[in-house]
This record gives C-alpha cells, sequence and structure tokens, in this order.
C-alpha cells in the first residue's frame, strides 16, 4: 500500500503554494471554502489557481473542501474552478453525496468505534475514490484542528475502503501513521504551516518525503 501512497496537501491558498506541493510529489490538492476556516479560499480565487495549473499541464487531483453546502453551491464550485472531487467536511445528508454521484467523498469525525460504523451506514455505498476521510473528532470545528485521529479507528476502516487519513499528521509522525493504518493516502493542512493557513514549502517536502519513503 505505502508504495503507492497518495498525498493531499490541503488548505492551499496561492498558487505559489500549490506549485510546490506539485514539485514535491502531492498527488492531491485541497482548497478550503469554508469561510471561517484560517484556509478559507473564494470560488474565484480557487478558479484562478486551477486554471493556472492546468495550463501548467499540471495532473494532480484538484478537490474542493466545503462544510454543510447546498448541491448547487458544490455544483458550482466544481464546474468554475475545474475540481475532480468535493469533500464534504459538515454534517451533510447522505442524500447530497448521492447527488454527486462519484464526484465527492465524505469526511468523517468520528468519536467512537460505534458513532463510525452509523455513519458508514447512513452513507453507503460510496461511489468516489477515495470513498472516506477520516480526520480527528473534535466537536466543533470541522478539520484542521492539528489534533491526532483514532489511527486504530482508522486501520480498520483502510482494510476495507480507499481511506484518506487525516488528523495531526506531521513530517515527524505520518511515517508511523502509515505502517500503522496502511490507508490509501493521507491528508496534511496544519502539519505544514508556518501560521494557520500559511503553507511552509520546506515543510510540505519534508512532509511527502516522510510519508512516501516506506
Amino acid at each position: 500500500m505505502s508504495s503507492a501512497l497518495r498525498v493531499k496537501i490541503c488548505g492551499l491558498k496561492t498558487l505559489e503554494h500549490a506549485l510546490a506541493a506539485v514539485e514535491a510529489g502531492a498527488d492531491l490538492l485541497g482548497f478550503n471554502f469554508y469561510p471561517p476556516s484560517p484556509r478559507f479560499i473564494s470560488v474565484e480565487e480557487c478558479r484562478r489557481i486551477c486554471q493556472a495549473l492546468r495550463q501548467r499541464g499540471v495532473t494532480v487531483r484538484l478537490v474542493g473542501v466545503f462544510v454543510n453546502p447546498s448541491l448547487a453551491e458544490v455544483e458550482d464550485a466544481l464546474q468554475r474552478c475545474g475540481l475532480d472531487l468535493a469533500q464534504l467536511s459538515g454534517a451533510e445528508s447522505p442524500e447530497l453525496l448521492t447527488a454527486l454521484a462519484g464526484r465527492a467523498f465524505k469526511g468523517l469525525r468520528p468519536a467512537s468505534a460505534g458513532e463510525l460504523e452509523q455513519a458508514l451506514a447512513a452513507y453507503l455505498p460510496p461511489a468516489a475514490v477515495p470513498a472516506w476521510l477520516v480526520d480527528a473528532y473534535h466537536p466543533a470545528l470541522f478539520g484542521g484542528t492539528g489534533q491526532t485521529g483514532d489511527w486504530s479507528l482508522a486501520a480498520g476502516l483502510a482494510r476495507r475502503v480507499s481511506l484518506l487519513l487525516a488528523g495531526g499528521l506531521t513530517a515527524r509522525n505520518v511515517a508511523q501513521a502509515v505502517e500503522q493504518v496502511q490507508p490509501w493516502g493521507v491528508d496534511v493542512a496544519s502539519g505544514v504551516e508556518s501560521a494557520p493557513g500559511v503553507k511552509d514549502p520546506h515543510k510540505i517536502r519534508q512532509f511527502i518525503r516522510a510519508a512516501k519513503a516506506i
């Protein structure tokens, strides 16, 4: 699994940092459309960055991150920005995931194994790849907390589906996380930043090197 591990650098806000992620070996780039987040980017600015990436021949997958959007909002951003996938990280309904028909995957922040199984039952069957993202549980925040998730919980799911592992990953712990969970890919935002919402190209390179070294 690790030889084909995918890395998603999430919460990008500038073309410079998006290109740095691509050059470092990122497989997916994430753009956060949730206004309260320090990583928020407008659809128009995301469109500008994505167009510039495609004009340079960049072929990595581009992902929009949403929290409790309407179907129209997701479809508009996918179309205008030329995004490949939507990541739904709030309390979206199973119907929204179904309506996006393979163009979206659900981010989960389970507090327990029981809660994870309830979510899987409610949202099955996933049509996109990755099928799920599992992040650290937080009662109020929708990801990007820097808190480490429950790797044993994620490992059980990773044996069943294509899983993106998120939550408190850094260059120091990502290799251990990959060995324990064996995910389809890993997702990082705060772990490659010099300040909230400000990516650090050196940390991006360190993270990707560590993630793909095993």
